[in-house]
């Protein structure tokens, strides 16, 4: 069984910065790629942010491009989610998720498992 553990996310003001952190455990292939996606009260949950193992191809949600960076520490099996110039817009649950197979993420059908989710709220 493979658990994600989330941590980092809380209030901030808008225009400030967090950083969510993703620690898998458990029997995980750690070579797959990890992303991120959110989702906001009553709307569906959509696609962030994800890498592959290496980190050398990242792809961004065109919302977030130029303000969140993803990144990896494959050593400590670890995925991270910086987010800077944050928004009103970005307040959501943040789901941390693991690809189904070396294939990269592109949306919620090619993630295996799933983290329990991080609140982020941003205030105005």
């Amino acid at each position: 069984q493979v658990q994600l553990v989330e941590s980092g996310g809380g209030l901030v003001q808008a225009g400030g910065s967090l950083r969510l952190s993703c620690a898998a455990s458990g029997r995980t292939d750690s070579t797959f790629a990890m992303g991120w996606f959110r989702q906001a009260p009553g709307k569906e949950r959509e696609f962030v942010a994800a890498a592959t193992w290496s980190g050398d191809i990242t792809v961004y949600h065109y919302s977030v491009k130029g303000r969140f960076t993803i990144s990896r520490d494959n050593g400590q099996n670890t995925v991270y989610l910086q987010m800077n110039s944050l928004e009103p817009e970005d307040t959501a649950v943040y789901y941390c998720a693991v690809a189904r197979s070396r294939l990269m993420i592109q949306t919620a059908a090619y993630v295996k498992y799933w983290g329990q989710g991080a609140q982020v709220t941003v205030s105005s």
